[in-house]
């Protein structure tokens, strides 16, 4: 394997870690919950062949094989003769009319209601089995009678939750569905290459190209790089299947769910607007009028393997519809979207919103961003569907359809249809700018931040340093990197072993923030230190308003400290960020997975994060200026009482803790998350005694890496 390539894992290998003891009697196998692992490898070939580096086999009953292979059965069990059996229960199953309602070779989008539906009613039946062997069971009747998208879908929401099964890793959604990421160019090279070279160790890797989307020509394909990441499209996914909408209170009951989905979301922008200033464009302008074109076009490029269809494109200056599409089941007017708008606009100024029961409820000060999410999103958990919509969810709806709206020529939806590819397309980033501003326009109404509110009396910062690895102090330092992924396990029907795709990605070195804090109380103290990362100056070049400015601060950590009297020295290295997860989790790289204790429990789960990879933006080859903001809030005021066990609290800034609430009692975003109190028309004026600034920059070097030599991976003890 070349040197400036990072390998994510072969199929095989992720199949032995789990596999290597399940010597498979029959009885033990079908109670074994690493057999619902087999379910993800090639979703579209048959239940009943071989999984697996060791080719084991499900023993299905007759009952469970489709029309097509019953006459085979016979051929079937001589022709996959297997020492590793995984006997199948024979059950009697709920109604599954609901979910077969949806085509075998039919895109999936959790955007669309009626699509909604059948996803909550068959991870309804998965969460609903009272035993393992009867959810591996309902499990392996459905794989060849389910859609697979909505399949695999339901699958991994019912692993995620289910108490016998949520320790269980879920496959990359890289390697299950691969067409969802990656130029449909190269399937046709891996196909001949997989056809011809028998020996998998022998198989070249496949680059993905840099530039197959548009060329240079096309000012908007200067974020390709961003918005075409692997890692930042597998994070939006993950994040979805972690919160769905449309199912059981049990599962979409989170805590601060809907502040989750408005903060997280905000950071993403912030991020893809850090992202365009480095690269001289502006910041990204609202999807607010409906009626204009939208002057951005995308091609993505995409197959689906599935469906075997074109992802379709959308030109430049396409215009909004209706959509009226009999086959989806969904009609709606633009009209209602901007119903929906209005009613919303008018809650927020209004101060509250109307319930089911027809009952005012205060958009107060700690809970009217989490009611104002769960609206807008919307999820079950709206307190008014029918009088406050379905406003996001539609949005995606209509971009992904505006190419074909009455489905006149039976085009399926766009990338903006799907969780897994809708960061691809620029008009993503252009549609959650109109929606953050909604939640902004309810920010402002909120009371304004006190200087008692901002400081922790006694506390002071006296000193920040950013220390990169191979750059002078207060520089980071980014580059690209070179990484594989393994495609084997979803390329149904072809010679069996691990191919890779080889794909360029960016990266910055490992580094470590210095801070020097002053404790001045005489006692020992608890802190939150909130770390915080903001471009220096707008897109003019001239230094912000911080009305502006608090918008485009991106988060880069959050950890409590433990401050004795005096003098302390705190150091926090890149790679324990709460926001991001490592590069290989974010790959389910299971290959690196911890054996034994908390520690795998933790791995198994959290793959919901931003992927490390992309903490830092870009840069420029000058060195882009940026302002680090480093703050101590008191921890008394910040602690969660009864939280619950922390397990994947590793990247719980974006997405939350499992089984525990939020862990940080203030809003999301804090202390940037409300105007300024009056008087404060600068970052400076803002200050506190407990915060600091410190002026640093990032320098980008248009070069490839070795990920060993780089300072790209953690220090390791």
């Amino acid at each position: 394997m070349r040197s400036d390539i990072r390998s994510l894992g072969t199929s095989a290998a992720t199949n032995s870690l789990f596999v290597e003891e399940l010597k498979m009697a029959s009885s033990k196998a079908s109670s074994d919950p690493r057999t619902l692992l087999f379910l993800f490898e090639r979703p579209t070939e048959p239940v009943f062949m071989p999984k697996g580096d060791k080719g084991a086999v499900f023993d299905v009953p007759d009952e469970y094989l489709v029309e097509r292979y019953r006459p085979l059965k016979d051929d079937l069990a001589s022709r996959f003769g297997t020492e590793e059996r995984i006997a199948v229960k024979t059950i009697t199953l709920p109604d599954l009319s609901l979910p077969l309602q949806l085509g075998r070779r039919e895109n999936f989008s959790l955007f669309l209601p009626h699509h909604k539906k059948m996803a909550a009613r068959l991870i309804e039946i998965f969460m609903g089995m009272r035993t393992l062997e009867d959810f591996i069971s309902a499990s392996v009747y459905c794989r060849d009678r389910i859609n697979p998208y909505l399949f695999i879908y339901a699958l991994s929401v019912a692993i995620l939750h289910r108490p016998d099964t949520q320790n269980l890793p879920i496959p990359s959604l890289t390697e299950t569905f691969p067409e969802k990421f990656m130029d449909s160019a190269v399937f046709a090279q891996v196909k001949e290459e997989t056809n011809i070279v028998e020996d998998s160790g022998q198989r070249i890797k496949i680059e993905i190209p840099v530039d197959y989307t548009a060329s240079n020509l096309d000012i908007e394909h200067r974020l390709a790089y961003f918005r075409e990441d692997l890692g930042i499209n597998l994070h939006h996914w993950h994040w979805h299947l972690v919160y769905p909408t449309d199912t059981s209170q049990q599962i979409v009951q989170k805590d601060r769910r809907g502040e989750l989905f408005y903060y997280m979301h905000q950071q993403v922008l912030a991020r893809y607007n850090f992202e365009r200033l480095s690269n001289s464009l502006g910041r990204v302008k609202r999807l607010n009028n409906w009626r204009d074109p939208i002057e951005e076009g995308y091609f993505p490029k995409l197959d689906s393997l599935v469906a075997s269809r074109v992802w379709p494109p959308r030109f430049a200056n396409t215009r909004l519809n209706d959509i009226d599409r009999e086959q989806e089941q969904i009609r709606f007017d633009l009209q209602d979207l901007e119903r929906w708008r209005d009613r919303i606009y008018a809650a927020i100024h209004s101060g509250s919103v109307i319930d089911k029961d027809g009952q005012s409820v205060a958009l107060t000060e700690s809970k009217g961003i989490d009611i104002l999410g769960n609206m807008i999103e919307s999820s079950t958990l709206s307190v008014n569907r029918n009088l406050y919509g379905d406003l996001h969810n539609l949005g995606h709806t209509a971009i992904s359809f505006c190419h074909d709206p009455d489905n006149k020529n039976l085009e399926p939806f766009g990338v903006m249809g799907d969780t897994a590819t809708a960061m691809r397309d620029p008009v993503f980033y252009r549609w959650h700018a109109f929606i953050d501003d909604i939640f902004q326009e309810h920010k402002n109404t909120l009371p304004r931040y006190t200087v008692a509110q901002l400081d922790y009396p006694g506390i002071a910062i006296t000193g920040v340093q950013l220390v990169s690895q191979g750059e002078q102090p207060n520089i980071f330092s980014t580059f690209w990197e070179k990484s594989d992924v393994d495609l084997s396990n979803g390329l149904d029907f072809n010679p069996r072993g691990s191919v890779y795709a080889t794909f360029t990605h960016l990266q910055h070195s490992t580094f470590r923030i210095k801070i020097t804090i002053d404790n001045k109380t005489g006692a020992d103290k608890i802190g939150t230190v909130r770390i915080f990362m903001s471009p220096k100056y707008d897109e003019r070049g001239l230094s912000w308003s911080f009305r502006d400015q608090k918008n485009m601060f991106i988060e880069i950590d959050k950890f409590v400290v433990n401050l004795k009297p005096k003098q302390n020295t705190v150091e926090r290295l890149s790679h324990q960020s709460s926001v991001t997860i490592p590069f290989e989790r974010s790959f389910r790289n299971l290959n690196q997975a911890p054996q034994s204790g908390q520690e795998l429990q933790r791995y198994m789960f959290c793959g919901c994060g931003w992927p490390h990879h992309m903490l830092i933006p870009k840069g420029t080859a000058d060195g882009y200026p940026c302002e680090l903001f480093v703050m101590v809030s008191n921890w008394a005021d910040d602690k969660v009482e009864g939280r619950g066990d922390p397990v994947c609290a590793d990247a719980a800034s974006y997405c939350g803790v499992r089984d525990a609430l939020y862990p940080d009692k203030r809003s999301m975003g804090y202390p940037f998350d409300r105007q300024p109190r009056a008087g404060v028309q600068s970052l400076q004026q803002f200050l506190t005694p407990n915060m600091r600034v410190q002026d640093v920059k990032i320098r980008f070097r248009n070069e490839y890496r070795d990920p060993e030599k780089s300072g790209s991976l953690p220090h390791r003890n």
